[in-house]
């Protein structure tokens, strides 16, 4: 691509992302009826089938990074793609909620608080690892690296208990109250289903490639500092599934998904610092630079926030927004510029 001009680049760029927003509207609505068909709840839907796949652009950038050893964008793209799929949740409030009520409001199931509690355990582990020597490896990567893949595996478990009682509460709830839009559900067979799954999941991967590769090109151009980069620019810019998926599941008032698709992503994304290790060699945790930890601490704080606004829902709202999405906006903006003085 470094023989494109700038402006092929830019459409390029675009293209591929009217692709990821398409599709990730596509399969919210995919996984909506996969997740009622086999009775696995909403949240843990969004944790398990809606977050591994709209975190599939991030999974092939570090992947990539990790074949050639070059790993500082692919960890900022991580750590700081944790905090600004956060924030996604601001959008998702006030785009997808609207003035009705708060997100936090509308979902604040008790599977939601544990993947809550998962992404904070993991993140406490990035940092901890980063205090062990890069000797301290076993099989390949940090032992540390191994706690946070079992952390996540066990939180599947837990969640998927917990999401069998909870989906027939949610299937009572949309009989009593007809809660959801079963008009904008997805027509159709559960092969039908998968199969769709299957190719949405191919065409955000390439997509995230094709966004990835121009726009880190045309960042280079116009000389964008790579942690700044990939940290906030190409973390954006692989959260617009999250964005697209989240809006769509809002609108169909599958609120629990919504929260579940950016929480489970946020706890899906750190257990590639594993699979980069295995593929490069190399253990990651004890290498992360300042900046990696100052984005991993904005993303418990920033999680801790909106734990607190399930915790204590309010029907309160600030520009079509809950108190907690107006909380983490100010705080992910003035850990920005934090990041910025302590390049």
């Amino acid at each position: 691509m470094q023989a494109f001009s700038t402006t092929t680049l830019l459409a390029i760029f675009l293209l591929s992302t009217a692709a990821i927003w398409w599709m990730g509207v596509r399969i919210t609505k995919l996984v909506d009826f996969v997740t009622i068909r086999f009775d696995l709840g909403e949240a843990f839907g969004g944790m398990v089938f809606l977050s591994i796949i709209t975190n599939l652009p991030e999974i092939a950038i570090t992947l990539m990074a990790a074949a050639h050893r070059n790993y500082d964008i692919a960890v900022s793209n991580i750590l700081g793609g944790i905090a600004i799929q956060t924030v996604v949740l601001v959008l998702i409030d006030v785009f997808g909620v609207g003035h009705t009520a708060p997100l936090t409001w509308k979902g604040h199931a008790r599977v939601l608080i544990l993947e809550g509690l998962a992404v904070i355990f993991i993140l406490t582990f990035v940092l901890m690892g980063n205090q062990f020597p890069e000797s301290f490896k076993y099989f390949r990567s940090s032992p540390i690296e191994w706690i946070i893949f079992g952390i996540w595996l066990g939180s599947i478990y837990f969640i998927s208990r917990i999401g069998k009682a909870d989906a027939a509460r949610e299937r009572l709830t949309e009989e009593l109250h007809h809660s959801r839009h079963p008009t904008k559900r997805f027509k159709g067979s559960s092969t039908k289903a998968f199969i769709e799954l299957g190719t949405g999941a191919l065409l955000i991967l390439f997509s995230g490639w094709l966004l990835e590769a121009s726009g880190e090109i045309v960042a280079s151009r116009f000389h964008i500092n790579g942690v700044i980069f990939g940290g906030t620019i190409l973390a954006l810019c692989t959260a617009l599934p999250e964005i697209s998926t989240g809006i769509a599941s809002a609108k169909i008032r599958d609120y629990n998904m919504a929260v579940s698709d950016i929480f489970g992503g946020n706890a899906f994304l750190p257990i590639l610092f594993l699979f980069a290790s295995l593929i490069g060699g190399d253990a990651i945790l004890p290498n992360l630079k300042p900046t990696d930890l100052y984005l991993t601490t904005l993303g418990i704080i920033l999680t801790g926030i909106y734990m607190a606004g399930m915790l204590i829902p309010s029907q309160r709202q600030i520009l079509r927004m809950g108190i907690d999405s107006f909380i983490v906006l100010w705080v992910y903006l003035l850990g920005i510029a934090g990041l910025i003085l302590i390049m």
